[in-house]
């Protein structure tokens, strides 16, 4: 018979026996959301195009004694890649319940729809929204009944002005993928949502922005509106609003956005739209 102490312990465990499928897993707000899967009793498959980040990392929680992650490798734009994505959780863990369409790119920084590229719009496009649509494709064909697919969107999906045309084209694309999936699969049991970050100082967004990490902070500070909270932003945080729309503490949650941003969509005046 399991003691209270147990007994509590598995409770707080809450993804045990369920198998994920992270894409961009390798860094960022996917690597922590693996730690935090792993945690929670998550078998995990990390799957990105970032080889040897990936494998660290599976070798790094390995190391802290999880023996139930995996990488892959996977190029999101390419349907063969994602189907064998999904297939290898399946084959390797016996079935797929949790779909995280995280991986993403930044696009070349130019802000300017007139100055914007086709060749950049499609690419930002292909990865940010052909890609989830894929992932949530592959992941329903083997789910059946219950599951929960989600996909990081962004501020930009309720906020204009704040990055290029092609990734704020995807990312707001990115929730009407999970609107209309969730209108479909909801008779199988599924369920589809979407997680919209403000700022978080990952290799993506310091790439893009051409900033380091201090100088990143310093800028998320000047425009938060949440204050007293032990600091901006962490990728920790949106991990854990994933692993909210993961578990069974969402059961009836589908077809939502969530925005994690500390309210600065809401209150803050200094997100309008940039001028020339």
């Amino acid at each position: 018979m399991a003691t209270g102490s147990s007994a509590a312990a598995a409770a707080a465990r809450k993804l045990e026996g369920k198998v994920a499928l992270i894409t961009g897993g390798a860094s960022g707000i996917g690597a922590c959301t693996a730690r935090l899967f792993v945690r929670h009793g998550a078998s995990v498959v990390v799957a990105d195009v970032q080889d040897e980040a990936g494998a660290l990392l599976c070798a790094d929680l390995g190391a802290q004694g999880a023996s139930s992650i995996c990488y892959v490798r996977c190029d999101v734009t390419v349907e063969p890649d994602v189907a064998a994505a999904v297939d290898h959780a399946v084959a390797r863990f016996g079935k797929l319940d949790i779909m995280f369409n995280n991986a993403g790119i930044g696009g070349d920084g130019c802000h300017s729809v007139r100055d914007s590229t086709k060749e950049d719009f499609e690419r930002v496009l292909a990865v940010n929204l052909v890609g989830p649509f894929l992932g949530t494709k592959h992941a329903a064909r083997v789910m059946g009944r219950g599951g929960s697919i989600f996909q990081t969107s962004s501020l930009s999906s309720v906020r204009s002005g704040m990055a290029s045309a092609a990734y704020t084209c995807a990312k707001r694309g990115l929730v009407g993928l999970a609107e209309n999936a969730a209108a479909e699969l909801g008779r199988h049991g599924i369920r589809v949502n979407c997680v919209s970050p403000a700022g978080v100082a990952t290799p993506l967004a310091l790439g893009y922005l051409g900033l380091d990490g201090k100088e990143f902070e310093m800028q998320m500070e000047a425009i938060a509106n949440l204050k007293g909270v032990g600091g901006g932003l962490r990728a920790e945080d949106i991990a854990a609003a994933v692993l909210f729309l993961a578990s069974d503490d969402a059961r009836y949650v589908s077809g939502h956005n969530l925005v994690v941003d500390g309210g600065i969509s809401v209150a803050s005046p200094s997100l309008g739209t940039p001028t020339d």
